[in-house]
């Protein structure tokens, strides 16, 4: 029986890339808000015997995750085989600790709902900080895709002697990875975090940025606390303005506009949609998704 994409409000641009390189039926759940602020949901698609993949980007997921385990649930009762999710951007994968005493390690709290309603997971660069991988917390199968290869392609492209730099230590490997990709000197900046809008970053002064075009490269763009202190230092070290990438471009508080006032160019993978979309990661999702379908149809 022919597979569903499920999309969920605001993902069915995606689901429906997916849907062409897979040839798939797309659908969107109905629903509304009751007046006292609860969720109504009706599937309106035949899900009986079929592999369900829900197509839902978690950005602002205290609004979403509700819905997507109503749908999950609801696909499970009206007797879908298998429910999957396609989650390009993975929310809450950096409360990962408790730094305090009586803090939610919430990655842990979401992986468990996450878990418990669907039977496997695709995702974009998630942020793994302090777990080695999604098993660690995830007991669903998950396949982790990585945009490097498209960021390093991009580069290539379209950025004249590109000079790569990471926001921090942890960094370091990927954007080493990116910057191996295609020949280009790299370095990283030295963070210091003293609240979640308050950091301080430094560069070394042996860093020679003469001659190149430097390029911010990071997995999240949240507050932007750290690639707007980034762009202020480099614009004092560089030749020309700071080309600014990441995976994820959550841009809270404005930090898109903040940036591109210091005119910074922003370019993002289109994990989440943003106006600095020029990474495509459709293609990835798709075979994973195919993949995932193959293992269940076969």
């Amino acid at each position: 029986m022919k597979p569903l994409l499920l999309a969920m409000p605001g993902n069915r641009k995606t689901a429906s890339a997916i849907a062409e390189h897979l040839g798939d039926e797309v659908a969107s759940p109905v629903m509304r808000t009751f007046p006292d602020g609860e969720t109504y949901l009706r599937i309106d698609a035949e899900v009986k015997g079929r592999s369900v993949a829900m197509v839902d980007t978690l950005v602002h997921p205290d609004s979403k995750i509700v819905p997507l385990l109503f749908a999950a649930d609801t696909a499970r009762g009206l007797g879908a085989a298998r429910i999957g999710l396609v989650a390009p951007y993975l929310a809450y994968m950096r409360q990962d600790r408790r730094f305090k005493p009586g803090e939610a390690i919430a990655s842990r709290t979401i992986a468990r709902l996450l878990s418990a309603q669907f039977d496997w997971l695709v995702t974009v660069d998630p942020h793994l900080h302090r777990y080695r991988s999604l098993a660690e917390i995830y007991t669903i199968p998950a396949d982790v895709l990585h945009a490097a290869p498209l960021i390093a392609d991009w580069i290539a492209s379209n950025v004249h002697s590109p000079f790569l730099i990471g926001p921090d230590a942890e960094s370091a490997q990927w954007v080493g990875d990116v910057a191996r990709r295609i020949g280009a000197p790299f370095g990283v900046l030295e963070k210091i975090r003293h609240g979640d809008r308050d950091v301080e970053v430094r560069l070394d002064g042996a860093t020679d940025l003469r001659g190149h075009t430097p390029v911010l490269v990071d997995d999240i763009v949240s507050s932007g606390q750290t690639m707007l202190k980034a762009a202020e230092l480099l614009k004092q070290r560089a030749e020309t303005m700071p080309l600014c990438i990441a995976v994820h471009g959550i841009f809270a508080d404005g930090s898109d506009e903040r940036l591109q006032a210091q005119g910074a160019r922003l370019v993002t993978a289109n994990t989440i949609a943003h106006a600095s979309n020029a990474i495509d990661v459709n293609g990835l999702l798709a075979d994973a998704v195919r993949r995932r379908l193959n293992i269940q149809l076969g």
